[in-house]
């Protein structure tokens, strides 16, 4: 392509050239200056005469703040640009980290909800944001904000599941750690329920007449054996051995796969229970996994008359595991591991109505042994 021929002005270190207007066959000057800087020659465009009111006298004005340094070189400004693409690529924002944590755990346990608290309560006062400037200020904000509107669990789940993000973007190296602890609230979550004979044989009644097997007979699956919800929809045929009388439960919320033991109860359940073509015990649509059976088993509940507060399913596990604290047959480490408690601390929710049951045997005992004792004296 031949040198386009350049037009001197009245202006010192300012030229022009003859191109045509974008779209247009008019011709259109193209403004043009140059200038020494650092001992080199720097030239660079000013302007188009028509698309952005370029005229010698401005083209010059230009040149003038160049020299000063007022302003940097078109090339400086374009590699100014580029840096900020750069670093904004770079930046390990929450988004950034919370895109990568859920690549990096495909399987996450809780991953619908996780989503839905990130979208509703992290992502638009964080979301843009590094960790390191992210200050302490900000999420006790978050945290007062959102006491007011949810309770005290919720909010914790949310604090966790900022500080969860924050500690695998350390752990990857991804960011720097906070300088600060996130602080959590306190939510007693402690909650046990519990029913009295003749609810739970109302219970029973509904169950037995329930014409959705799959639901009554998972209903009875958690009494006879306190399983959780998630850990019913996740449990495969291939996971109960009926011969050595044992039930694997893959994934639990502790997270180390344990066993518990299949007793007679369960063990006959199952073995009557249809198999569907499927893995699963308790199968969803097509044979898939279940997601949720929230609607079926409180049909039974509310067909039993049990009080709005009681949970169908999660109220049956603390059913089952009150009924052998109470019994004072089963210790509080024994009931740990049936229920697949991850520590101690959870198991002793129900340690009261053991010391209960050992405070009425201990009065039993001294009520005997008084007994004897008078027989003795009269004697």
């Amino acid at each position: 392509m031949p040198k386009q021929q350049r037009f001197k002005t009245g202006y010192p270190g300012v030229y022009y050239i003859v191109g045509k207007t974008p779209g247009t066959e008019k011709p259109d000057k193209i403004y043009y200056i140059y200038y020494r800087k650092s001992g080199k020659i720097v030239e660079e465009k000013a302007g188009r005469q028509f698309k952005d009111d370029m005229t010698p006298a401005r083209a010059s004005l230009i040149r003038a703040e160049r020299i000063r340094g007022a302003k940097p070189s078109n090339k400086e400004q374009r590699e100014t640009e580029r840096q900020k693409k750069t670093e904004k690529i770079n930046r390990w924002t929450i988004d950034k980290l919370w895109g990568e944590y859920l690549n990096n755990n495909p399987s996450l346990k809780g991953k619908a909800t996780d989503i839905n608290r990130y979208d509703l309560h992290i992502k638009q006062p964080f979301g843009d944001k590094e960790p390191k400037d992210i200050a302490p200020l900000d999420v006790d904000g978050l945290r007062l904000k959102l006491l007011k509107i949810r309770k005290p669990g919720t909010v914790r789940n949310v604090m966790e599941l900022l500080r969860r993000i924050m500690n695998f973007g350390v752990k990857k190296h991804l960011c720097s750690a906070l300088n600060f602890t996130i602080e959590m609230p306190q939510a007693n979550n402690l909650r046990t329920e519990d029913l009295s004979p003749e609810q739970l044989a109302k219970l029973l009644e509904a169950i037995e007449g329930e014409e959705n097997i799959q639901a009554a007979n998972f209903m009875k699956i958690v009494l006879f054996t306190g399983m959780r919800r998630g850990e019913l929809f996740r449990l495969q045929w291939s996971d109960i051995d009926f011969d050595r009388g044992f039930i694997c439960i893959r994934d639990p919320k502790g997270g180390i796969d344990q066993t518990i033991p299949l007793n007679d109860e369960a063990r006959n359940l199952l073995i009557n229970h249809e198999k569907q073509n499927s893995l699963y015990v308790f199968p969803g649509r097509k044979g898939k996994q279940r997601t949720d059976i929230k609607k079926q088993v409180n049909k039974i509940k509310d067909k039993a008359g049990l009080p709005k507060e009681f949970r169908a399913l999660h109220g049956l596990r603390h059913l089952f595991a009150s009924m052998l604290a109470s019994s004072g047959q089963v210790d509080m480490y024994t009931l740990q591991k049936l229920l697949t408690h991850k520590s101690a601390a959870m198991t002793q929710r129900y340690a009261h109505l053991r010391d209960e049951t050992m405070r009425q045997a201990s009065n039993l005992a001294g009520g005997i042994i008084g007994d004897a004792i008078k027989k003795e004296e009269k004697g």
